[in-house]
């Protein structure tokens, strides 16, 4: 029976999620097709002090699971690459005789790169589905999406499998690289697939044996899989992926950089008037789904604005670090809500630590700001 029409409550679902990864095709759908996660009331003051301790322990249960998975959150950056993956994934809806073009998401880390993709193919599954029907023509259950993750000194034949092990072939255990490539290629066909998703495609050394393996691999994936390759990685332009190629060994790198189209991310700046709408309205967005019974208008936008940009450079992933553990130390102290002080003390990524001070002094003295003109008068 289809995992999906088991009759499992939403609750239910999301502690199967917990346990599962999403190099696994179960726990992929789970994630695409699980409903919204209800937000937990908001309380006063008085109406926490008059919960039972037992409904105190389950409130805040709730509300440590809630502003754990705070996100996804429609930034400008992941709107605008959504466009991007839309009009090359739509576009590569062609005949199975023509060769489709790849996707590389190519930022630094701490953009919110996997989760803008996850977010992606999770619109993206739900909408094949509705479309060609929770079954293929032969009876397979459809399954849009297949998702990779790379570790290092990932070779072709680790590659092949780990797309076996995406859809648990039993066959994934034992078998040559091209056993397990034609095994891949059989698994794509019989599930629907038309997105492929690599992530972390940094591990790789696109200049030693095993690069050129996995580069020779995609063009191969290119040509003979009906579906559209999305990379992601950190430094990819650096480490060659999209050279031209020098000599013949470099003409099937150079002959994947021609087929891929390469997208990125950026943080978030407060230099122009347009970059602090922008992450006023990111703060703005988070200070709504806070659930802390302390928490007033502006709490977060207005009184933190300056601060939250320092602490995380404009990285969303720092900043949603902060933010997720200051709420955490709130609910846990039973001071209910986020400042300067109480954010001071929860620990943030080394490398947002490194540049806070500069930042700091810089909007200490009045030299940046970022808030908007009107909201700053």
């Amino acid at each position: 029976m289809s995992d999906r029409r088991k009759p499992e409550a939403a609750d239910d679902l999301r502690r199967r999620l917990d346990r599962l990864t999403l190099s696994r095709q179960e726990g992929f759908r789970r994630m695409a097709e699980a409903p919204p996660r209800p937000r937990p009331e908001p309380l006063t003051r008085r109406q926490l002090k008059a919960l039972s301790d037992a409904a105190r322990i389950e409130y805040d249960r709730l509300r440590r699971k809630w502003h754990a998975n705070l996100g996804p959150l429609e930034t400008p950056q992941m709107a605008a690459l959504h466009e991007d993956l839309w009009d090359i994934v739509n576009s590569n809806d062609q005949d199975g005789d023509k060769v489709k073009g790849a996707i590389a998401l190519d930022a630094f880390p701490g953009l919110g790169k996997t989760t803008a993709v996850l977010s992606f193919a999770k619109k993206f599954h739900r909408q094949r589905i509705v479309e060609e029907g929770e079954f293929t023509d032969e009876g397979w259950d459809r399954m849009p999406v297949c998702r990779v993750g790379l570790t290092a000194n990932t070779g072709m034949r680790d590659f092949n499998r780990g797309i076996l092990e995406f859809y648990a072939h039993p066959g994934r255990f034992r078998g040559t690289a091209a056993d397990f490539g034609y095994r891949a290629l059989d698994c794509v066909l019989s599930s629907g697939a038309e997105l492929v998703i690599v992530d972390d495609l940094h591990f790789l050394k696109f200049r030693d044996r095993n690069g050129a393996e996995i580069s020779n691999h995609f063009k191969y994936i290119a040509n003979e899989f009906p579906v559209t390759l999305l990379l992601i990685g950190v430094g990819l332009a650096k480490r060659g992926l999209f050279d031209e190629g020098e000599d013949f060994e470099d003409a099937a790198i150079a002959q994947t950089g021609r087929r891929t189209t390469r997208l990125g991310m950026e943080p978030f700046t407060v230099d122009t008037e347009k970059g602090r709408r922008d992450w006023r309205d990111l703060l703005l967005a988070i200070e709504q789904r806070v659930v802390l019974a302390g928490k007033t208008p502006g709490m977060i936008a207005d009184e933190l604005s300056d601060y939250l940009f320092a602490r995380s450079t404009g990285h969303i992933g720092s900043l949603m670090t902060v933010i997720n553990r200051g709420c955490q130390k709130a609910v846990r102290t039973g001071a209910e809500r986020l400042d300067e002080e109480l954010l001071n003390t929860v620990k943030n990524d080394a490398a947002s630590e490194r540049a806070r001070r500069e930042l700091e002094a810089a909007f200490a003295s009045g030299r940046r700001t970022s808030r908007p003109r009107k909201r700053a008068a």
